[in-house]
């Protein structure tokens, strides 16, 4: 049984080029596909995260953690962790990293229901990603940093 949060989450599908962006609502047990932030640059990228969080005012992070599909880290793993450690340095609210595994071809699935294919999920096939990230964090919260 996962840990009861209070508060809206914000959660992050982490990325090189673009990170998805989820909103979720633990007591409710729903989450929302948000922002696709796209952009390599940290100081482009950490002021769109700033306004999102002036905007919805969240209590904590998700983020999705990226593994090998064996659970191995690899070189985007130890990116993503930077990332969540900066958020929690810089907004000093709770971070929790989630195994993402997989969470891309949910995301894809959810689309192709929804009737959005091929070109037309790329600009937001990274929020729905997040989404299912939240999602999996109400069924196991996984590591909290800090």
């Amino acid at each position: 049984m996962p840990v009861m949060h209070k508060g809206t989450l914000l959660g992050f599908d982490f990325g090189e080029q673009r990170i998805g962006v989820a909103l979720g609502e633990p007591e409710l047990g729903i989450a929302t596909p948000l922002a696709t932030i796209s952009s390599d640059s940290n100081e482009v990228r950490f002021a769109a995260i700033g306004k999102l969080i002036e905007e919805w005012q969240p209590t904590g992070f998700v983020v999705g953690l990226p593994t090998h599909m064996d659970g191995n880290a690899h070189a985007l793993t130890a990116l993503c962790r930077k990332f969540a450690q900066r958020l929690h340095g810089r907004y000093r609210l709770p971070v929790w990293l989630v195994d993402e595994r997989l969470t891309s071809v949910i995301a894809e699935s959810l689309l192709e229901e929804a009737g959005v294919r091929g070109r037309k999920q790329k600009p937001v096939l990274d929020q729905v990603a997040a989404q299912a990230i939240v999602m999996a964090w109400f069924e196991e919260p996984g590591e909290l940093l800090g």
